[in-house]
């Protein structure tokens, strides 16, 4: 049933992913972006940027694959080139490596550009006035993105940063986007709201008789 709805994307994200699990994708391309380095060392240096690049897919996907596993959320097998995915909650969740400042590389994939029509269903959360009204959608896709410099001589063997993106249906902008450990904050901001909206004034003791005494008992 269509409502209008206060929910926000980010909102999603954390009822139906855990944050053990973000912060364990976040570690796990940390490690795989490092062991890729590591084993192109010794290339030559007209071959290095296109080694390094091959391993970053290879370590990454088994490193993602590896804590999506240890979360039980379900990956995809490790076949060659294909991509590696993951469920929890309404969420798929997959990776995809790109130059900072520069999100191009994500909508090189059709894979990626199919998974994202997902996400017509929570485009009302960003832009209410141009659809109709929101509907609580079954599944969503995110990806977790490793932003690296575009050159080997600065930090080549981890990311710039780190970030998480849901897409919108054409892949051609993000609903919501953020730096994983920016993100990560937003989880004690849920525990908070939650624990005040659990909250029930107390009543002073006595406060009826002390009404009778100043004569504003009823």
């Amino acid at each position: 049933m269509a409502q209008t709805n206060q929910e926000t994307v980010y909102d999603l994200l954390v009822r139906n992913i855990p944050r053990e699990l973000v912060m364990g994708l976040e570690e796990a391309k940390l490690v795989g972006a490092q062991r890729a380095y590591a084993a192109a060392r010794g290339m030559d240096d007209g071959h290095l940027p296109s080694v390094v690049g091959q391993l970053r897919h290879f370590h990454m996907n088994e490193s993602f694959h590896r804590a999506l596993a240890v979360a039980d959320a379900s990956p995809s097998p490790l076949r060659g080139n294909q991509i590696v995915t993951g469920r929890s909650g309404i969420f798929t969740l997959a990776r995809f490596n790109t130059k900072y400042g520069v999100w191009n590389s994500g909508r090189r994939s059709e894979t990626r550009k199919q998974m994202s029509l997902a996400n017509a269903a929570i485009e009302p959360l960003v832009q209410p006035g141009l659809f109709s009204g929101y509907v609580e959608p079954s599944q969503a896709v995110v990806f977790v993105v490793a932003c690296f410099a575009g050159s080997l001589h600065s930090q080549p063997d981890t990311p710039v940063s780190i970030e998480i993106a849901v897409p919108d249906r054409h892949m051609q902008g993000w609903l919501f986007r953020e730096p994983i450990d920016a993100f990560i904050k937003r989880y004690d901001q849920q525990s908070t709201a939650g624990q005040d909206d659990l909250a029930v004034p107390k009543l002073k003791k006595n406060i009826g008789k002390q009404q009778d005494k100043d004569g504003t008992g009823s």
